[in-house]
């Protein structure tokens, strides 16, 4: 007899949720350790169909380890999930899981492609890299504006030229340098440790193919083509290359009831910096690169019509899907392309 299981994962404890021919017939809580996970399973129900558990922070983790203990995992859509889960009248670990196990059980629900770890790994680089850039900025920001306070302005400058401008300024300014120096000290400690992860960047991309072929497009550099190799893993995992567009959100959202049926913003699901990377290329795109290609043809043209903002969304739509083209046939960036709307 087939047994569908319902996994509501917390940092903690994870509530466990078992059915059988419409009923439940157990259900718990254990703690959140696939291991302990995949004892329990193989004590209370040996004839595990499935084991369904929602998107999140552990989801990528809990997903490996129990494919890896050889049990018949699944990680479906949190958003999905919530519309059938929001109906019980009480909102509970327990119901939760057991609404789980319901939607296993009558085949509700559309499973979810989780990455590999070596891709997740690409992805944290990009993300701490980004991270530690922001910080970069932001204490840069906060000395100019504690200096200016006292009457010392930072000339224009970033990296070795801020930090003689700030040092020279502080020469005679004893208190003030004992308050600056030691932010200072530590605007230079980021700013090593983010030099350490681009270099690391720039060697993987070198020795990545795919990298190559994606930076061969103009406006397309080494964080924009690791981010979206990292995001999209092989590229049969999408049939047409337009869905690229669709699972980034970059496409409009439609509604229609009735008599009523119009297009909206863009959906905005889906990676959301690698969305930003994409909307950055195009505005690159159309104004900073000088080389001649159908993708800035077809968006100059576009600018006219509706305006910048929606040109850089609409180009940006227009590069995942040629990106995702080019990843698939294995062939570099022509200019000639994307001339067509």
């Amino acid at each position: 007899m087939k047994e569908y299981i319902g996994l509501d994962v917390s940092l903690k404890e994870t509530a466990v949720s078992i059915r059988r021919d419409g009923k439940r017939m157990w259900r718990g809580k254990c703690a959140s350790d696939p291991k302990v996970i995949a004892e329990l399973v193989r004590k209370r129900a040996p004839a595990v169909e499935l084991i369904v558990f929602e998107t999140g922070p552990l989801s990528v983790w809990f997903y490996h380890a129990l494919v890896q203990e050889g049990l018949p995992a699944i990680c479906i859509d949190a958003r999905h999930a919530a519309g059938a889960l929001n109906m019980a009248p009480n909102k509970t670990d327990a119901n939760d899981a057991d609404g789980l196990a319901q939607l296993a059980e009558i085949g509700y629900f559309k499973a979810m492609r989780v990455k590999g770890f070596d891709s997740m790994l690409t992805r944290t680089l990009i993300t701490v890299r980004t991270r530690l850039v922001r910080m970069t900025v932001e204490l840069s920001n906060q000395i100019r504006g504690i200096m200016k306070t006292f009457g010392l302005t930072v000339p224009a400058g970033q990296g070795n030229v801020f930090d003689q401008n700030v040092s020279h300024l502080l020469d005679d300014q004893d208190k003030l340098a004992t308050i600056i120096l030691p932010v200072l000290a530590a605007w230079r400690s980021l700013r090593e440790r983010t030099a350490e992860l681009s270099r690391k960047l720039v060697a993987d991309a070198r020795q990545s193919e795919a990298c190559q072929i994606l930076m061969s497009i103009p406006g397309v550099g080494i964080i924009t083509a690791t981010a979206f190799i990292a995001a999209i893993e092989d590229p049969d995992n999408f049939r047409k290359s337009r869905s690229v567009a669709a699972w980034l959100g970059l496409t409009p959202r439609r509604y229609q009831s009735g008599e009523v049926d119009y297009d909206g913003h863009i959906s905005r699901r889906g990676d959301k910096h690698l969305r930003g990377l994409l909307y950055e290329a195009a505005v690159v795109i159309l104004t900073r690169s000088f080389a001649q290609s159908g993708l800035r043809t077809w968006g100059l043209k576009l600018k006219d019509r509706i305006g910048f903002k929606r040109t850089a969304t609409a180009l940006a739509r227009k590069l995942a899907v040629t990106m995702h083209a080019m990843l698939k046939s294995g062939e570099f960036f022509n200019p000639s392309i994307g001339a067509a709307a």
